[in-house]
């Protein structure tokens, strides 16, 4: 697959046109933002973890029935993926309070939420992606009406496996974003999942094992990274390395 002109870099990613219109290849970067983009740094290879991570799961959704763009794994930073439309809506699942949820609401971070609770964000970086409504979405024209009711049932759909899948690996589903787009006519989960837009927490010692520890300035974040890519993949980097390398060569930079 011929990677071609870039056509959108975003915070934490790149993505580039390919021989065939369809198709895409997204490149996964190291560079970390928070609090809509104030706070910028580098997470040492964020890159590769994101990429296997998302990768695995992509994979492990599709297999029960998730239709996403994920096609395969090119290398250790890049995946092709089907081109979407973006529906402009970031879509937040949330099982247990903190963040956002804990300061508008006044609810005790690490507080159990009776039932998921689904938020949704308008993605707009100038208005600082502002929650909006089903009113809102319509008043906008982000989606249609049976498009949101798809996105509802999908996003609860994900989050229940997600939360099985991560449990049985030692971490707790604590929040997670999910995007969708539109491909020839289908609806398809799109962007990734990984801990850049994941809370995971230890489920035995609730320690944090995501992007709030370079939010917060916890310390070990790349460490929090390898671990959380250790228990999803099954597998260390060197291992991995290894194989991707063997199987399509040395990875290209962007």
């Amino acid at each position: 697959m011929e990677r071609r002109t870039k056509i959108y870099e975003g915070k934490a990613k790149i993505l580039y046109e390919t021989d065939d219109p369809d198709l895409l290849i997204q490149y996964f970067k190291d560079e970390a933002t928070a609090f809509n983009a104030q706070k910028r740094g580098i997470i040492e290879q964020k890159g590769v973890y994101n990429n296997r991570i998302s990768s695995v799961l992509f994979t492990y959704l599709e297999r029960r029935g998730v239709r996403t763009h994920f096609v395969k794994q090119l290398n250790d930073r890049e995946m092709l993926v089907k081109r979407l439309a973006i529906i402009k809506i970031e879509v937040v699942i949330r099982n247990i309070s903190a963040g956002s949820l804990s300061k508008r609401l006044g609810l005790p971070e690490g507080k159990p939420l009776p039932a998921p609770v689904l938020e949704f964000f308008y993605k707009d970086d100038a208005l600082g992606d502002p929650m909006i409504n089903d009113d809102h979405v319509r008043l906008l024209g982000l989606a249609t009406p049976r498009e949101v009711r798809a996105i509802r049932k999908r996003a609860l759909v994900v989050n229940n496996l997600l939360r099985k899948f991560l449990d049985k690996r030692g971490l707790i589903l604590v929040d997670f974003k999910l995007e969708f787009g539109r491909h020839r006519r289908q609806l398809l989960l799109g962007d990734e999942i990984t801990p850049d837009g994941c809370r995971l927490w230890d489920k035995e010692t609730l320690e944090k094992m995501d992007k709030d520890r370079f939010r917060r300035d916890l310390g070990k974040v790349e460490e929090a990274y390898q671990e959380v890519y250790r228990r999803i993949t099954g597998s260390q980097l060197s291992a991995d390395f290894g194989e991707l390398s063997r199987a399509v060569g040395s990875r290209q930079k962007p």
